[in-house]
């Protein structure tokens, strides 16, 4: 990556401009990008202000990083998120143990599993945003 972006901090939401100190764009840029990447859609209050949440601060690096440091355009990147969408998916299926009769989800870090009784497909792909970020910083402080 060319610039070092800082942490995301343990938030549920966020606004447009922690976002965009936190992806390193400007605020106009995001909402364009809402508009090309139905995948990025922010929660909307009062007044019509945007509330993302760590997930989509996750999608916004992503879409960054393809656009800024890969030199994708518009429609190269959504092209290439929907690809790592379509794989991530197949990669998580064989993660889950739909099976097993635990409450809630539980994660094994270690073997990047998760077992859970019932398991929504966004959340998983959650997860492994999240497990591919830490282990980004784990590397970073080594």
């Amino acid at each position: 990556m060319g610039v070092t972006l800082p942490v995301i901090p343990a938030k549920r939401y966020f606004t447009i401009g922690e976002v965009a100190e936190l992806c390193g764009v400007k605020p106009h840029v995001l909402r364009y990008w809402e508009q090309e990447f139905t995948q990025l859609r922010p929660m909307k209050r009062r007044g019509n202000r945007r509330y993302y949440q760590h997930h989509e601060v996750l999608m916004i690096r992503r879409i960054r990083d393809l656009l800024y440091d890969q030199g994708f355009t518009i429609s190269g990147a959504r092209n290439r998120l929907q690809e790592l969408s379509h794989v991530e998916r197949e990669n998580a299926a064989p993660m889950l143990d739909v099976n097993d009769a635990t409450d809630g989800a539980e994660g094994d870090a270690e073997h990047g599993t998760l077992a859970a009784s019932a398991v929504d497909g966004g959340v998983v792909l959650d997860l492994i945003a999240v497990r591919r970020e830490l282990l980004e910083i784990k590397a970073l402080l080594s």
